[in-house]
Order: structure tokens, then sequence, then C-alpha cells
């Protein structure tokens, strides 16, 4: 795992990589985004639905472009792949990243969570331990989770209304 985090980051800060690559050298970007992806692989092959929010968050937080995301998801897969914990991910944010980037992260985990509408005991068990690790009190991790779960509440009430009328 160590490997793969240290030729991403020696692939990042070469002379062959893009000059507008904005990566912080430290990695936290590719350790985020491990997090988010070991999230939307826990229950299996990640669904068409989990891997669009994955995408979607990865360049609109992140601010990169479809290019750059894909390339920093393809290399936080295989990071991740060869995790044996999270321990290494989240010391690495620790490191570099305030309290509100972690709290953003652990939003993006929940968000990842309820992309397919399902919360299994694994995927909150996961975000908890990682919330943990990044030093985030359990009222901060209840209160995103919440709040990833009302993002998901008003379109099923529009669904529902809508079944309600035919």
């Amino acid at each position: 795992m160590l490997d793969g985090l240290r030729q991403f980051i020696a692939d990042i800060v070469s002379p062959s990589a893009d000059a507008d690559l904005s990566f912080d050298d430290t990695g936290y970007l590719l350790a985020a985004t491990a997090l988010l992806v070991h999230v939307v692989s826990l229950d299996g092959e990640p669904s068409a639905a989990e891997k669009r929010k994955l995408h979607s968050l990865i360049e609109s937080r992140f601010k990169l472009d479809p290019g750059k995301a894909d390339h920093l998801i393809a290399s936080a897969t295989r990071a991740e792949g060869e995790a044996v914990d999270l321990y290494h991910f989240t010391s690495v944010i620790m490191r570099s990243v305030n309290e509100e980037g972690r709290l953003r992260i652990i939003g993006m985990m929940w968000e990842l969570v309820y992309a397919d509408g399902q919360v299994s005991e694994f995927e909150d068990n996961v975000v908890w331990r990682a919330a943990d690790l990044l030093g985030i009190s359990s009222r901060d991790r209840i209160e995103l989770k919440h709040k990833a779960s009302a993002q998901l509440t008003p379109s099923r009430d529009v669904s529902k209304t809508a079944d309600a009328a035919t």
C-alpha cells in the first residue's frame, strides 16, 4: 500500500506529470479518494449509481477535470486494494487536512453510502471508524449522516407523491 502511495506521489511530482495538477505532495487527495473507493467497494462491485456519485464528488469537491479524476480514482483503487487497514489513509489526511476538510471527507463518505439508497452495517461501521481515526466527534459524524440521508428524502417524497397521484 505504501509503495502505491509513494509511486503516486512520485508520478505527481515528476517532470512528466501535468504541470497544472494541483495535488498536495503529501498525497491527501489519494488517501481521501482511497477511503471513498473503500466505501463503495464494501458491498461488492460498486453500482452504477455509486460510480457516478464517486466521480461527481471527486470532480466537484477536488475541482478536477474528468481525466484527472479518473487517474486519481484508478490510483486510489490500487492503493485501497493493497491496504490492510484505514489507518494509513487517515494518518495522511490527519497530517494534511484541517478539521473542516476532514468533516467534508466524512460527509462525502456518507453521500457515497447513501448513493445506492441503502446503508449496510459494514458501510456504517467503516464511516464510524474513519471518522474516529480522523478525530471527528460522534455528534458531527451523526449530523453528517443525517444530512446525507436527508438529501435522499426529497426525491423519495416526489416519487411517492407521483405514485399516489396515479
